[in-house]
């Protein structure tokens, strides 16, 4: 390991074990049932929470965590689903479908690929949807459900796509490229990796993109697809970075959880206790929300020292929601959660933070609806 790791994952443990437990108000707790989820809860405006499951069902929860009503795929769920502006539902299958919900729960469409749908829908400012499928597509739909274009790459698209502020459409393959397109469907260019992409990128404000590899590298890249940095995480992960207020990058890599500045540099690392793939959420007040499999969960200043851990019993399968009155929304193995922060434990007597940063790029699939692009 480099000598910059070293010091730096040490840091990271002293810091650990210098914080406290928070308080923490359990709110709510709703059951998926034994297969579970690996997707993210998406939040509608009105504070409806949508969350899918292996099980094949679509749930859609109140605020309180009570079932307002299901709607069953043929198969099962791991894409996470995005809520549009007029409230409809996106979400794909294991059946190969990408399926369209009212607000209502009924169905108003749905479209077939030609194998599963694992990436998470990204929606437009003019409603078009972006996805990829297994049959090696990538795919741009109508909000009427109808085919607007698809692309062709070399392999399996379960890298769920991001949307730049300028209408770029970016994505990664299985076929080691990372792809934007313009939203005509056209390739403005690619860049290979070493490795299969199956994580979601996040995008600056200027248009830069950051994406990990299977060949263990994170990338940034400018908007024209120029090489800005790479640094070796060594590691693969299906999560995506997280970008802060001033452009500090933040990607949980297996059992590491990394800390960059805007050019690369490594800020802080320290190793985790199980393998994660979720995204860490970053906050207003310049911390970040470590969610964690079963520890090391909790509030990092930038710097990368815990102000605060959650007490045992949250484990986290999913990135983080948050509610519009401060409720962290997730899923662990087989429920949805939602919890309260209370005072910080440190002895500020100051409550616990849990307002986006307002970056770009501040949780996964950038915003609490999935939208997965930069901007409204």
């Amino acid at each position: 390991m480099k000598s910059w790791l070293l010091l730096l994952a040490l840091a990271g443990g002293i810091a650990r074990a210098a914080a406290q437990n928070a308080e923490v108000t359990n709110l709510w707790s709703f059951a998926l049932g034994k297969q579970g989820t690996e997707a993210s809860p998406a939040l509608a405006p009105d504070g409806t929470i949508y969350e899918g499951s292996f099980q094949g069902w679509l749930c859609a929860l109140t605020p309180d965590g009570k079932l307002k009503w299901k709607f069953k795929a043929g198969l099962q769920i791991k894409s996470s689903p995005a809520v549009a502006a007029d409230g409809t539902v996106y979400f794909g299958s294991r059946d190969g479908n990408l399926y369209a919900l009212t607000p209502a729960g009924k169905l108003k469409w749905k479209f077939a690929t030609g194998a599963w749908v694992d990436s998470s829908p990204a929606i437009a400012a003019d409603g078009t949807i972006y996805f990829g499928s297994w049959d090696k597509n990538f795919y741009a739909v109508t909000p009427d459900g109808k085919l607007k274009w698809k692309f062709t790459t070399g392999n399996v698209v379960d890298s769920s796509p991001a949307i730049a502020a300028n209408g770029t459409v970016c994505f990664g393959s299985h076929d080691k490229n990372f792809y934007t397109l313009t939203p005509d469907g056209k390739l403005k260019w690619k860049f290979a990796s070493g490795g299969e992409i199956i994580a979601s990128p996040a995008v600056a404000a200027d248009g830069a993109v950051y994406f990990s590899s299977t060949d263990g590298n994170l990338y940034a890249l400018n908007g024209d697809g120029t090489p800005r940095w790479q640094q070796h995480t060594g590691g693969s992960t299906a999560a995506s970075p997280v970008l802060d207020e001033v452009g500090n990058i933040y990607l949980a890599v297996n059992r590491e959880l990394y800390g960059f500045n805007s050019e690369g540099m490594p800020r802080w690392h320290f190793h985790i206790s199980y393998p994660a793939t979720t995204s860490v959420l970053a906050l207003a007040d310049n911390t970040i929300f470590s969610a964690m499999p079963y520890s090391d969960s909790g509030t990092l200043n930038s710097d990368g020292h815990f102000l605060w851990l959650l007490p045992d019993g949250h484990g986290f399968f999913s990135s983080l929601n948050l509610t519009p009155a401060g409720a962290v929304c997730y899923a662990d193995e087989t429920t949805v959660n939602a919890f309260r922060p209370g005072r910080n434990s440190n002895g500020d007597g100051q409550p616990a933070s849990v307002a986006l940063a307002k970056s770009s790029w501040p949780m996964w699939r950038a915003n609490p609806q999935h939208t997965g692009r930069v901007g409204k």
